[in-house]
This record gives C-alpha cells, sequence and structure tokens, in this order.
C-alpha cells in the first residue's frame, strides 16, 4: 500500500509539489477554488500512518466537491510531503500559509510536527485542524485537536487492564514529548487505581532491537507491560517478544498500538490478544460508520487503507469545518470559530463529537478494544468523555488569546 501510494503522489506531484484535487475544470473557471492544506507524511518513518491520512483528506474533498463544493466553490487540495522531516514541516506550512493562501490545514502526526506547524500557522492566522491522538496540552483558538488525549483513553484503558491482569505494570515509550508525557499519565493513574510502575523506559524511534529489554521485563515480572512506541520501528517489539515466548506469559497494553496498520502488519500470532483504547475503530457499531466504510473501499478499491483513529479523525477534520463554512457563509476563522464553539454535536464514523469551546478540543466516544486475528473487537465504550487533562490548563474563553503547549504537571 504504501510503495503504490507513494508513486501516484510523486508521479502526480514531484515530492514537494503541491496537488490540485476534485475540482472540475468548469467549476474552477466560473469561480475560484477554496484550498484547504494536506500536510502528512507520505514518506518517511510514519508513511504507514500518513498515507490513510492522506486517501481519507482526498475522498472527503471529493465527497465536498460531489455535494456542489462550499459557497458556489470547488474545494481544492494542496498537498505536500513532509517525509516525518521537520525542517520540510516548517518549510511547507510557511509555503502553505504565505504563498498557497490555504484556508485551513490538515496535518502533523508527531508532536513535534504539531509544534513545529502550530506556531506557524497561528502567526499567519491560518486555521489550523490537528487530528491526532496527543499527550494533550495544547491551548491555542486557531487549532483545533480532535484526536484523543490521556484523560480520554490512558485513564479508561489502565484500570481496565489492572482489573484483568494486575498492579504491577512495567512501561515502554516512546523517547519524545508523547512517549514521556504519556508514561508520567500512565504512572499516575496506576497508583490512582492502587498500583506501581516498576520501570520506565524510552525508545528513540529508530531503535528496532530489543532484546535486552525484553530480557529485563522477564527479570522484572511485570502483570502486564504498558506500550507507548510510536512507528514502524517499534513494531520490532511485538515481534520480538512474541518470538521469545512472552507473549503468553505477560499481557501487553498500549496506549498508541493501532493508531496506524500494525494489526494488520503484524501476524496473528504477534498480535492476538493486544489491548488499546482509541475514539475510533472501524468495529464501531453504528450506520455513518458503516457507511464511511463501504466509501473508503470504492474510493480505493486495489487498496483500500486500514482505517484508525487518526486517519478517521482526519476525514472528521474536513467534515466539521465543511459544516462550520456553510453555517458561518464564510471561510473566515472567526465566523468558524463561532459555529464550532457552539456545543453543536456532529453525528460522525466514530460516534458522537463536539468541541469543547474551553480548550478547542473534541469531546467524543471512547473505546477499548482488544486485537484478534487482525481485527479489532471493542469491549467497552465511553461516551462522551472530556479532554480534563488539557481543561485543566487551558481555557480558551477566558483567554482567547493564548498560544501555548503545556507540559500538564502530574
Amino acid at each position: 500500500m504504501t510503495t503504490i501510494n507513494r508513486r501516484l503522489f510523486i508521479k502526480s506531484t514531484g515530492a514537494a509539489a503541491a496537488l490540485s484535487l476534485a475540482a472540475p475544470l468548469v467549476a474552477r473557471a466560473a469561480a475560484d477554488p477554496i484550498k484547504v492544506g494536506g500536510l502528512h507524511d507520505l514518506s518517511g518513518a510514519l508513511d504507514s500512518i500518513g498515507i490513510p491520512m492522506n486517501q481519507v483528506f482526498q475522498m472527503a474533498i471529493k465527497e465536498i466537491n460531489d455535494a456542489g463544493g462550499l459557497l458556489g466553490r470547488p474545494v481544492e487540495g494542496v498537498i505536500y510531503d513532509p517525509q516525518s522531516n521537520m525542517s520540510l514541516y516548517s518549510q511547507y506550512a510557511t509555503q502553505m500559509a504565505v504563498k498557497d493562501r490555504v484556508a485551513v490545514v490538515m496535518g502533523g502526526i508527531t508532536s513535534a510536527s504539531r509544534e513545529t506547524i502550530r506556531p506557524i500557522f497561528h502567526r499567519f492566522k491560518t486555521l489550523y485542524f490537528y487530528n491526532t491522538q496527543y499527550e494533550g496540552g495544547v491551548c491555542d483558538r486557531n487549532e483545533i485537536t480532535l484526536g484523543t488525549t490521556p484523560a480520554q483513553t490512558v485513564r479508561r484503558v489502565i484500570p481496565y487492564a489492572m482489573n484483568l491482569f494486575g498492579k504491577r505494570v512495567y512501561t515502554i515509550a516512546a523517547d519524545y514529548n508523547y512517549g514521556h508525557i504519556t508514561s508520567a499519565w500512565v504512572k499516575r493513574f496506576v497508583e490512582e487505581n492502587g498500583g506501581e510502575v516498576i520501570e520506565t523506559e524510552f525508545f528513540p524511534l529508530d531503535v528496532s532491537q530489543f532484546g535486552s529489554t525484553i530480557s529485563k521485563i522477564q527479570a522484572a515480572k511485570p502483570d502486564f507491560v504498558l506500550s507507548a512506541m510510536v512507528g514502524t520501528s517499534h513494531l520490532g517489539f511485538y515481534r520480538q517478544w512474541a518470538g521469545a515466548g512472552m507473549k503468553s506469559q505477560i499481557p501487553i497494553v498500549s496506549t498508541v498500538f493501532g493508531a496506524g496498520p500494525e494489526q494488520v502488519i503484524l501476524t496473528p500470532e504477534e498480535g492476538n490478544g493486544i489491548l488499546s483504547c482509541f475514539g475510533y475503530y472501524e468495529a464501531v457499531d453504528n450506520p455513518t460508520n458503516t457507511a464511511f466504510l463501504a466509501r473508503v473501499k470504492a474510493a480505493y478499491p486495489d487498496n483500500t487503507p486500514t482505517i484508525s483513529e487518526i486517519s478517521e479523525v482526519t476525514y472528521e477534520g474536513m467534515m466539521i469545518w465543511a459544516d462550520a463554512v456553510r453555517e458561518a457563509g464564510s471561510i473566515e476563522r472567526e465566523a468558524l470559530w463561532e459555529v464550532m464553539e457552539s456545543g453543536k454535536t456532529y453525528d460522525l464514523p466514530a460516534g458522537k463529537v463536539s468541541i469543547d469551546p474551553k480548550t478547542h478540543h473534541a469531546i467524543r466516544d471512547v473505546y477499548i478494544a482488544e486485537l484478534q486475528d487482525q481485527v479489532f473487537q471493542i469491549k467497552e465504550a465511553f461516551p462522551q468523555s472530556q479532554p480534563e487533562d488539557t481543561q485543566m490548563v487551558c481555557d480558551l474563553v477566558a483567554d482567547p488569546e493564548a498560544n501555548k503547549h503545556y507540559e500538564i504537571s502530574l
């Protein structure tokens, strides 16, 4: 899937060229298009996550245009591939805001990429949607944050896992903001539920060998391993864990496994039994999701992406933005903020979603699921979970000029 998509992208645009999408020539002649930016990793360390995000981004643009566009104008996608490179993220974000003059941007995966581009879009008053599960704490009225935070997911999965497996936890995590802050939340929620984190280890994103860590875990004998590992290289842990015969001895719970297509990359023997918690799984049972997955299959019959929270939320971002444009009759930020801050609830594939006016984060349904035979099976649902962590530090109603990422003190 990755190779096919990258080839199609490069063939039509070049590695750093803008791509025009789904706007009929006649319509363009009649009205200037509304440009929307897509800034997702189509190559590099996180392309397995970025490519599905880009696919649903393009699908959303086509759906909007097939329904008549917005304000009598077609919507045109401007897409760049930052290649998981922060310098390219900065370069393309500036180009989108200054040269392309896009109305809105959907983009960024890691917290590092978000904190590279968020200040640029804030400075140039370019509305920005961050559609990725992350560690919480962004307080910026210019950013709409639709992915889940630890108060919505880690808070749920920790007591669930402790009730199943026990109270002694060994944490392994990616060595950047997300891993460090999430690990602190893990410690807090474990201790609140009467447990103990016996060890926490951090690993750079390019580390792929975990033999010594597996030996340390074997010696420590935790009741379960809590993984906040990110990206393709870190899949090596799950494979080596199964290869060492540990999967049947010590369960794995993850705050991030399934953000990309990990569940179909690992074999059932490697992945069965992993628990995770997200704001979306393909198994969500509602008519909106059934229809959404059918449209994804129809749009990409030969390279159908596995849809995770991150890709589904990218679709959400486009639909929420488009709805706000229609209701406001404008693409101006201030008019769109007023619509999105009104408490409106959106019926989306993941369930019910609304925007918290204090934080511009999503209030959303959250699910715990277990992987079996490369398919996540939902075990429990938590309706309308609040981003309580970010609410601790952010109040955009009181301070609409805020522009900061807080590392929430625990």
